[in-house]
């Protein structure tokens, strides 16, 4: 039985087919899904999507990469959210910093705003940090008393470290999968199991036996299997532990 800590099956890509997209993800055993938001305009949509059952649990937030979209008064629509709606976690929020023309302040100002929110609220977050890992952690240690995963970790052992010690999980997915990918590779063969996701961010970022195509959930049981290759264990037990890692970060009901 999986989680996948990750997967974006609201979005476009998935509208003509996305019952049999579940019902292919429940056949490899994926027997949750975190579903995160990116832009207020998809939150009515993602609720939808996620009533319709099939272990889909909805996370409401600002991704960095849509800044374009976000208003300030967004920040208190999403508070109103998450005291209505009852999330498992806020998110997708956090920096970018790969994508030049995305203004970094702005992207502090949100994502700061959601921190303070999660920590008000007592619930994870859900990160998006490319080339701004280092960022990330001073507004983690800055804003205190938080919990939550790093999605799609592509950061150092020593920033893997400190995001362990304030309490966070790292979210691994398709990259893990190729062989080039050695410091990843070495860095999840190590790393805490305690702090391990498993993620497919579907529809983006395909394993290596799926490259070029549409991600999907499914996906997830190869990753799993990379991933339990690389650690020399089981794939079932691997699925097993972080199975109860996403149910602990994310206080999951009981999956079936």
């Amino acid at each position: 039985m999986l989680v996948d800590s990750h997967c974006h099956l609201d979005a476009p890509e998935f509208a003509l087919d996305r019952e049999a997209v579940i019902q292919r993800a429940v056949a490899a055993g994926v027997a949750g899904q975190i579903v995160p938001a990116i832009s207020a305009e998809g939150w009515p949509a993602l609720k939808e999507v996620c009533a319709s059952g099939y272990g889909l649990f909805p996370a409401y937030g600002l991704h960095p990469m849509f800044l374009s979209k976000h208003m300030p008064e967004h920040l208190n629509q999403l508070g109103d959210w998450l005291g209505r709606e009852a999330p498992v976690a806020v998110g997708e929020c956090g920096l970018d910093y790969f994508v030049e023309e995305l203004d970094q302040a702005q992207q502090r100002f949100y994502f700061d705003g959601q921190l303070a929110l999660a920590r008000d609220f007592d619930l994870p977050v859900i990160v998006h940090a490319r080339r701004a890992v280092d960022a990330v952690i001073a507004a983690i240690k800055r804003v205190g008393g938080l919990r939550g995963v790093i999605h799609s970790f592509s950061g150092s052992p020593e920033q893997a470290s400190q995001l362990w010690q304030l309490g966070f999980m790292l979210g691994i997915g398709g990259p893990v999968t190729y062989e080039r990918a050695n410091r990843l590779r070495t860095l999840v063969a190590e790393m805490p199991l305690d702090y391990l996701l498993l993620e497919t961010d579907a529809p983006d970022q395909p394993d290596s036996q799926h490259r070029g195509q549409r991600n999907e959930p499914s996906r997830l049981s190869f990753v799993c299997e990379t991933v339990a290759a690389l650690r020399g264990v089981p794939a079932e037990d691997l699925a097993n532990a972080t199975t109860a890692n996403a149910q602990r970060l994310f206080n999951l009901p009981p999956l079936v």
